[in-house]
């Protein structure tokens, strides 16, 4: 890959950017820690956070309560709390994916199914890197580019000194550019060239190109793009999913076969396919999945919101 030189953004030392440019360089120290204490730290910093964040806790509990009737009120009271426990380990997570170095990250990792993407790849027709929004997303990506080198599917973020940061770190680490969630002519290309795309739909963006399928059993707003993608491109989709193992064990990348027969002839088979395939790996370690996003915000209708306005 041809090393791009990016000029210093002067602007970037204005007032409004201290607190992220304070984030971002306590991120850098974050990431220097030893494993142990990253853990044991990020733990502590998420369980705080949930007593915080309260609206985000409210969306997580109103969640996992959807996703998981068949627990106890005190099993999913637990749930809870590891998964804000996760999501402060997340916040280290995302750290060691931008900063630390690969001989650190070499050991922590178990990688199991790389024949699978060896396979896809061969083809010649590119790959779509299926995956989910879990905790450890970053970090997932980043050990997912010890198989295989990608462009990622993203949507800028509102802070231009973070995106910066964001955009620079991604493309140094996958070794690839990022593509915008809106570029479809370069997301072709890089299929064309027999590239691998990293790309997660089960997030909410609402009725237009989407469906409802189910999702935890709920009828679940679902985006149809990866049956488009994959018949426009010929792509092959192959799933993977990080996982952080119990203790200090590390990390599991499991990579799957590519999806046979897809796209098929109906979206919405398709899109049931893909939300049972998430739900099947989310259910292994759930409080690892996001449920802090307003997953169902999006109702069939006739049927009544499950948020708080």
């Amino acid at each position: 890959m041809t090393t791009r030189i990016r000029r210093f953004n002067w602007s970037f030392l204005a007032p409004r950017y201290w607190p992220v440019g304070l984030g971002l360089g306590l991120m850098k120290l974050m990431a220097a820690l030893p494993f142990r204490w990253q853990l044991a730290t990020g733990d502590w910093i998420g369980r705080l956070l949930s007593n915080i964040a309260r609206h985000r806790r409210q969306i997580a509990a109103i969640n996992l309560d959807l996703c998981f009737p068949e627990l106890s009120s005190t099993e999913r009271a637990s749930l809870l709390e590891a998964h804000f426990a996760a999501l402060g380990i997340g916040l280290f997570e995302t750290a060691m994916a931008w900063w630390t170095p690969d001989e650190k990250l070499r050991d922590l990792v178990h990688v199991t199914g790389a024949e699978h993407l060896e396979q896809a790849l061969a083809r010649g027709k590119g790959v779509i890197l299926l995956t989910g929004h879990f905790t450890m997303l970053e970090l997932g990506a980043r050990l997912m580019t010890r198989q295989q080198p990608f462009h990622a599917m993203y949507r800028p973020h509102k802070n231009l000194l973070y995106e910066s940061a964001q955009r620079r770190q991604r493309e140094w680490r996958c070794q690839l550019p990022p593509l915008r969630h809106e570029d479809l002519r370069g997301l072709l290309r890089a299929f064309k060239r027999g590239r691998a795309v990293w790309y997660a739909p089960d997030q909410n963006h609402g009725l237009r190109n989407s469906v409802f399928v189910p999702f935890f059993g709920i009828p679940t707003c679902t985006i149809t793009a990866t049956s488009r993608l994959a018949e426009l491109s010929g792509a092959a989709v192959v799933p993977y999913f990080p996982r952080r193992l119990p203790g200090a064990a590390g990390y599991e990348i499991a990579i799957l076969p590519a999806l046979e027969n897809f796209p098929g002839s109906d979206v919405l088979a398709d899109a049931a396919r893909i939300n049972e395939l998430l739900e099947h790996y989310i259910r292994q370690a759930p409080e690892q999945y996001l449920w802090v996003h307003r997953r169902f915000k999006t109702r069939p209708p006739g049927s009544p919101g499950v948020y708080p306005r």
